[in-house]
């Protein structure tokens, strides 16, 4: 036979069909995804984490998305767990079509986020008109920033949550419900600390997805430094005129991007 069974590894490559295949595999990876990393952190230099404090730029970058996307993440967490539920345990009439509606966003195109965004929430937009004249004004400000990431970085906590949620046997909600436990004590007790995996899972997506935001972000709440740059848009602004600054963000940005998917196996697995 060509393969064969490890309980360990799963399927074992036994052939040369096999192994050109692996070969192959991994000669696309390395080319695509290895190299171009490495070139990226080998062309920062080994000092570009202890230089990198030196643009006020990349500081102030780091300090607004670390913000935002803890906030996104948070905002997301409060929002879309209760919805994650009501995904995973009701069955009614346009639950497809509402799956779809939240799942839209992971798969549409950042740059009509932005403008979406912008037409509801800008002066002129269906919501803003009403709500300029109050002064209550959010593109191009911190808010709008947290906005876009939420738009585009909570359906992959809704998206994990729901997972979660469904994997949690029902029959040990409804035992609890027996023994006297209301249906918000049994979801606390019972259905978090079963789903508690995905949940963290899934808030990492999206602290990751929200640090790494741009399009909807420069769209509707534009480039301003200090107060609308995070980390991708001042790596955009850097490579027009400093390219050492573009390479020391985006190097901070691979960095955490690769010890957030390695705490996520870990927690996972």
């Amino acid at each position: 036979m060509p393969l064969s069974q490890n309980r360990q590894t799963g399927i074992k490559v036994s052939s040369l069909s096999g192994w050109l295949i692996v070969t192959a595999a991994f000669l696309f990876i390395t080319l695509l995804l290895i190299v171009p990393l490495a070139a990226l952190l080998w062309r920062s230099g080994p000092g570009w984490l202890s230089n990198s404090w030196q643009a006020p730029a990349v500081a102030a970058a780091l300090r607004l998305s670390l913000f935002t996307a803890t906030l996104t993440t948070l905002i997301s967490m409060l929002a879309g767990t209760p919805i994650a539920w009501v995904l995973a345990r009701y069955r009614f009439w346009g639950l497809g079509l509402l799956d779809t509606v939240i799942d839209l966003p992971m798969v549409l195109p950042p740059a009509v986020a932005g403008v979406a965004l912008l037409v509801t929430f800008g002066r002129s937009g269906l919501v803003g008109q009403y709500t300029a004249p109050l002064g209550i004004e959010l593109p191009f400000t911190t808010a709008a920033v947290v906005i876009a990431q939420i738009f585009v970085a909570a359906p992959f906590y809704i998206r994990a949550a729901k997972s979660g949620f469904a994997g949690v046997d029902i029959h040990l909600e409804q035992i609890s419900a027996t023994l006297g436990e209301s249906t918000l004590g049994t979801f606390w007790r019972v259905t978090l600390p079963l789903a508690r995996k995905a949940l963290i899972g899934g808030a990492i997506l999206t602290w990751a997805r929200s640090l790494g935001e741009f399009g909807a972000t420069i769209l509707f709440a534009g480039n301003l430094t200090g107060r609308t740059q995070t980390m991708p848009l001042a790596i955009y602004t850097a490579l027009q005129s400093d390219i050492n600054t573009a390479l020391t963000l985006a190097s901070m940005l691979l960095v955490t991007s690769l010890t957030l998917l390695i705490l996520l196996r870990a927690i996972t697995h």
